[in-house]
């Protein structure tokens, strides 16, 4: 504006044009059109063309790269933040990747979440990518049917991975590749169809779950029993009590190893229910165990306690 009025007044006063004149006269020169000069000019009326044509061009390249600035800013910061969230998820260990961030995805992160267990998700639509980056959880912008993603996700050193899309065929391609990758991965495929079960453990996965099928009995068991269906949700999602069902490893190192349950006094210590023990070596499930039943190495134990109970009994075994 300031040159536009420069130039005009300028035009008027040393050029003796009318208004119009010398504002199309300076218009003309700023855009650099080169358009015929509308009179002859005198020399103070070519000094005031050099000054309008420098000024147009420097404020011209400079309204230009500002823009492109503003552009190119935008896409350096997400390419930043892409590449730094790269490089947090490759210092992750034991951690769970999770494909797919729908309804069923998104719960299994929340609850993952909740106990601070490390995940990463991959999805491919913008918009669960903006959500999942608004709870703050790692993820990649990615097909998870490839394997370079699932290595850039850290298939190598996570704990498990989940499959929870909701084409089952791109289920069992995504449990194909993991496997394939590494064949002793643990893999939790959803399935959309009862159907397709059989088809994702055939191509490699540890367990299959099916939703709709899970939701349906739930609510035949709300029906039949729902005593037994509030016992549970109290002791697998958590309540007011603060009771959970959690399982806890015996440890290598251990110094309960080879002692009896009596002998280990996790009840008394601890006020926790032993409901089972599952056996490493073997796989047995040893249901509501005796007292003088022998802890092993290794022995994975399922107990029912109060959550601060459960994980000092955890640190002991």
């Amino acid at each position: 504006m300031l040159t536009l009025g420069f130039g005009t007044c300028g035009y008027i006063i040393f050029e003796d044009m009318t208004l119009f004149e010398a504002l199309y006269m300076t218009v003309i020169t700023i855009s650099t059109v080169g358009f015929s000069e509308i009179k002859p000019l005198t020399i103070h009326g070519r000094v005031i063309t050099l000054f309008i044509i420098l000024t147009g061009v420097a404020l011209g390249g400079y309204t230009l790269s500002m823009i492109v600035r503003i552009i190119l800013e935008g896409e350096l910061r997400k390419s930043y933040w892409r590449r730094k969230l790269e490089r947090q998820i490759s210092k992750l260990k034991d951690h769970f990747i999770v494909c797919g961030f729908g309804r069923i995805g998104r719960l299994v992160c929340t609850e993952l979440k909740a106990d601070n267990i490390d995940l990463v998700v991959i999805e491919k639509s913008p918009s669960a990518i903006e959500q999942a980056e608004k709870e703050g959880i790692l993820n990649l912008f990615m097909d998870a049917t490839s394997e370079e993603t699932l290595i850039k996700a850290g298939i190598q050193s996570a704990k498990g991975i989940v499959t929870a899309v909701r084409s089952d065929a791109n289920n069992v391609f995504i449990t194909l590749t993991a496997k394939g990758l590494r064949p002793d991965i643990f893999v939790l495929a959803r399935s959309s169809d009862p159907k397709n079960e059989e088809k994702l453990r055939r191509a490699g996965a540890s367990r299959v779950v099916c939703p709709y099928l899970i939701g349906g009995r739930r609510m035949a068991e709300i029906l039949k029993r729902p005593t037994v269906v509030d016992f549970i949700d109290i002791a697998m999602m958590g309540s007011k009590l603060g009771l959970r069902i959690e399982e806890a490893k015996v440890g290598p190192d251990s110094h309960l190893i080879g002692k009896t349950l009596v002998e280990s006094n996790l009840r008394k210590d601890f006020g926790v229910i032993i409901v089972a023990i599952k056996r490493k070596k073997t796989d047995d499930m040893i249901f509501n165990p005796l007292p003088n039943q022998i802890l092993n190495k290794n022995d994975v134990i399922v107990v029912l306690g109060k959550k601060e109970d459960l994980k000092k009994m955890n640190e002991v075994l």
